[in-house]
């Protein structure tokens, strides 16, 4: 039996869309990146924006707006501090965040 393009073409589209929905941080342990973020990041967060730290990631004028942006971003704080965390870690934390805070696809 012979599939023709046009057959083929709408499943293939609807796999990409579902792929392209998919949970960016599905692999992480986001109780992992709540410990990480706790111990790292809630001090110099609550000490730059008061209170407990998260009105960084609520802010109207937040940088971050994709899912690699959110990774670039934990990236540059895990530079900037010398925390040296894994990629995992960054992952993790970034899980964490888009489950709490950015709600990212």
């Amino acid at each position: 039996m012979k599939i023709g393009l046009t057959t083929l073409l709408p499943a293939v589209c609807l796999t990409l869309t579902s792929l392209a929905q998919a949970d960016p941080f599905a692999a992480a342990d986001i109780s992992a990146g709540k410990k990480l973020l706790e111990t790292n990041c809630i001090a110099c967060h609550a000490s730059s924006f008061g209170g407990d730290g998260s009105a960084i990631y609520t802010r109207e004028d937040h940088i971050v707006k994709t899912a690699k942006g959110l990774i670039q971003q934990i990236r540059n704080c895990n530079t900037n501090l010398g925390l040296q965390w894994f990629d995992t870690d960054e992952l993790n934390v970034a899980a964490y965040l888009n489950k709490n805070y950015y709600h990212l696809q």
